[in-house]
């Protein structure tokens, strides 16, 4: 480790989420690569207007209702899968899985790979530390924050309650076999509040947010190399 390295966390958890929107599937290790990690957010609901499904409405994105009533996983050959709500699972090549997800959403939609428009937000890589983790339910003491609220890919154990991965802005993270460079804050938004899986609908946690590090929790990261991720790896900011 160079002389202006330092080890800043470790590798809790690794998340990813096929579907775009959808829930997750949460791993013991991934490969990443320029775009991310492997199969992340390579598929979305893609409605009538040509704008994929999604927690809020932007350019690219459309919100709409009930996406993360279903969760999106790739099984160990290769091939993705929807859960339902009911605990149905159904591949995402078979063709009534758009219909289902579609009596969910309200409307006619596709299942679509990533073409020439990125399903990703910002970047390929999103970032939160325990740490600000801890720092929100301290302001938030008798709401669920969990992480999953964040969508993170990387959830970075780290001790103390602060906004720790802000003062990495612009810097390198070695995280296992992969470089990062962290590029931004994430803006959150409505996706933060939603209710899902055990988790309650909570408008306050954007709101707080909004007032105390404007709307920002976590960073958004982008890889330099490919390589495996595994949780337990030590999170390096180099010099």
């Amino acid at each position: 480790m160079g002389a202006m390295s330092r080890i800043v966390g470790r590798v809790a958890e690794l998340w990813c989420y096929p579907v775009k929107s959808l829930g997750g599937q949460q791993l013991t290790e991934v490969r990443c690569g320029l775009r991310g990690f492997d199969g992340d957010r390579w598929w979305a609901v893609k409605g009538a207007d040509g704008k994929f499904g999604s927690g809020k409405t932007t350019r690219r994105f459309r919100r709409m209702p009930g996406l993360l009533s279903m969760a999106s996983l790739v099984d160990d050959h290769g091939v993705a899968w929807i859960r339902f709500a009911d605990g149905d699972s159904r591949r995402i090549d078979d063709p009534m899985t758009a219909s289902l997800i579609g009596t969910v959403v309200g409307e006619d939609v596709a299942l679509v790979e990533e073409g020439a428009t990125s399903h990703f937000d910002d970047a390929p890589l999103h970032l939160v530390t325990t740490a600000s983790l801890r720092w929100l339910e301290e302001r938030r003491p008798i709401d669920q924050v969990d992480r999953r609220r964040f969508r993170p890919n990387l959830v970075i154990e780290r001790e103390g309650s602060e906004l720790a991965e802000d003062r990495w802005l612009d810097r390198r993270l070695q995280v296992g076999g992969v470089t990062v460079k962290v590029e931004k804050r994430t803006e959150r938004c409505v996706m933060t509040t939603l209710a899902q899986d055990d988790l309650d609908f909570i408008p306050g946690i954007l709101s707080d947010l909004q007032r105390a590090n404007q709307s920002c929790l976590g960073v958004y990261a982008r890889a330099v190399n490919e390589g495996k991720i595994r949780v337990g790896d030590d999170v390096v900011l180099r010099s």
